[in-house]
């Protein structure tokens, strides 16, 4: 099984990237760096490093990245500094997801490819009734307004709700919703939920990125996972968060 990882030299994504490694997969991952990668882990035999930014590359190389791919994982996020929030690229998650999909369409794959989005759960599912209080609903409408990346990451996954949706040929997908991420070193008992237990404005939660790494890893490796939660936003909490 081969998995493209795009965002893996970042907080999340190296994490997920390890995971998989460590399930013995063949994994690319596209970074603007080497050195961006630990040094312990830049060489792996099962590891195929693509020197580049991926919104630089052309359709037709994006097209080959994908090519023979089983899954693509997406831990792409904006840096939090200022040039992070509003410089470009503006819109990187959701033209990533785009542009990543419709390279997978391209290629006609005999089997659907598996697309994992690490999202937010300041972005709803609009696919399923999700209460949501007014106050929450106000600031949310701040953040869009406001700040690149939340839109960003909504158009990210409104892109899978309903542009691909839940019937396409070429591609299943699921958005990870985890809340506030913090660094733990080792897995810890998480909970996943269809919905937000917990307003992520005004009574957050925690989730452990290696937590979200070990979820979007199963997610791909795992049939019955997978199948419970493919069209899905789930989202991940930390057990002790609750």
């Amino acid at each position: 099984m081969t998995v493209l990882v795009v965002g893996a030299s970042g907080a999340t994504g190296r994490l997920l990237m390890r995971q998989l490694l460590n399930r013995g997969l063949s994994v690319k991952v596209v970074v603007r760096s080497p050195d961006s990668l630990h040094e312990d882990i830049r060489n792996h035999p099962k590891l195929s490093v693509i020197h580049a930014s991926v919104l630089d590359l052309s359709d037709s190389d994006m097209t080959q990245l994908v090519n023979g791919c089983n899954a693509v994982a997406s831990c792409l996020g904006h840096n939090i500094s200022f040039k992070g929030l509003f410089g470009h690229p503006r819109m990187l998650v959701s033209d990533a997801t785009r542009r990543l999909c419709n390279a997978i369409k391209a290629n006609s794959p005999e089997r659907p490819v598996r697309f994992v989005l690490m999202n937010t759960t300041g972005n709803s599912n609009r696919d399923i009734p999700e209460r949501v209080s007014f106050a929450q609903k106000l600031v949310i409408w701040l953040l869009r307004a406001l700040l690149p990346p939340h839109m960003d990451n909504e158009q990210a996954a409104d892109f899978l709700r309903t542009k691909i949706g839940q019937n396409d040929k070429d591609i299943e997908w699921v958005a990870v919703r985890p809340d506030s991420l913090i660094d733990e070193g080792d897995v810890s008992e998480y909970e996943l939920c269809a919905s937000p237990t917990r307003s992520p404005i005004f009574n957050a939660g925690v989730t452990s990125r290696i937590n979200v790494g070990h979820f979007m890893a199963v997610l791909i490796t795992d049939v019955d996972t997978w199948n419970k939660w493919k069209g899905q936003m789930p989202v991940i909490y930390n057990k002790a968060s609750g």
